[in-house]
């Protein structure tokens, strides 16, 4: 495994990743129709969409025509797409916006189609939420918080086999882990959340991973398929060729699960190579993921705030 100061840095790098946003009010809300200025941001990569409401509200209220509307029924949608609030903003980037993600050895033309992409534009409405597509906020922020720390045990439980990190955890813990995902506070992450993960020296249970695939804009309702499925940080041995394994009196040491290893279990028809990508690439925080990176040191390195490795699928060519 790499060592710590190494995976400490990508861990950084991805905390420090900032989306550029150019956030307007719908027309139908506005005083002025489409003539209201935009909200423009450098948005942290990991942090949720909602907690920019209250500031969306105070910059719009005097375009707003209904400007009594309280903030935390405000939403957000891209291109009439209503985007999901618990899904961290650099995620619902990578799945809608449509970029070419950076990888070693992009072509030139790659900055030009993220020139097309950046800023992200976004709408914001603060009426006519879509009950169909989103569960409704509360002013108190508590359904945010609840389905985050949801989201955290269910991480928990897949790293770990059961969920008593998390359920052991001090309530003071328990809220200074989302107050650091939402105030963007690294230190106090990893100070927390190293109460969680397994040590460097013990491995997990299974990777807490979910694979996202875009369906095509003109399926007749675009949305999301979502494949999740137990992986285990080693590959069983009867994956392992009789080629890699040399002769000895024991067992054989455990093959390190890699992403493109899990990939090939998982998605076969788009992974036919564990090595190599071919019909499709792992996108992870807008970057190509090398398919040889091991699956835990990338959930060491690159998990989300809520313990998960979300991965978006992208087609090649």
């Amino acid at each position: 495994m790499e060592n710590s100061a190494g995976l400490s840095d990508i861990q950084k790098a991805v905390w420090d990743g900032r989306l550029p946003l150019q956030i307007t009010l719908a027309p139908a809300e506005s005083r002025t129709y489409d003539q209201t200025d935009p909200y423009l941001i450098a948005y942290p990569r990991l942090s949720y969409l909602p907690f920019l409401l209250p500031k969306l509200k105070a910059f719009f209220s005097s375009s707003l025509i209904e400007s009594d509307t309280p903030a935390h029924e405000g939403w957000f949608s891209f291109e009439g797409v209503p985007l999901k609030w618990h899904l961290p903003a650099g995620l619902l980037y990578d799945l809608y916006a449509g970029a070419d993600p950076a990888s070693r050895g992009s072509r030139s033309d790659d900055a030009d189609s993220n020139d097309e992409t950046l800023p992200w534009r976004l709408v914001v409405h603060f009426s006519e939420w879509p009950h169909e597509e989103l569960v409704q906020l509360d002013s108190n922020g508590l359904v945010m918080h609840d389905a985050f720390i949801n989201s955290v045990k269910e991480a928990d439980f897949l790293r770990n086999g059961n969920a008593k990190g998390i359920m052991s955890l001090s309530k003071e813990d328990s809220s200074g882990l989302w107050d650091s995902v939402r105030d963007v506070n690294l230190s106090d992450f990893q100070r927390i959340s190293n109460m969680l993960l397994p040590p460097p020296s013990q491995s997990f249970r299974n990777i807490p991973i979910r694979l996202f695939l875009p369906l095509p804009p003109d399926s007749e309702s675009p949305s999301l398929k979502v494949v999740q499925s137990l992986v285990s940080p080693t590959l069983p041995s009867a994956n392992v060729a009789a080629s890699q394994v040399l002769p000895s009196r024991g067992s054989p040491a455990p093959q390190t699960q890699t992403i493109g290893t899990a990939l090939h279990s998982l998605l076969p028809n788009l992974f036919p190579s564990r090595r190599t990508p071919v019909l499709a690439k792992p996108v992870l925080h807008g970057a190509v993921v090398p398919m040889s990176t091991p699956v835990e040191e990338l959930v060491r390195s690159s998990m989300y705030g809520d313990g998960w490795l979300y991965v978006v699928i992208r087609m090649m060519g």
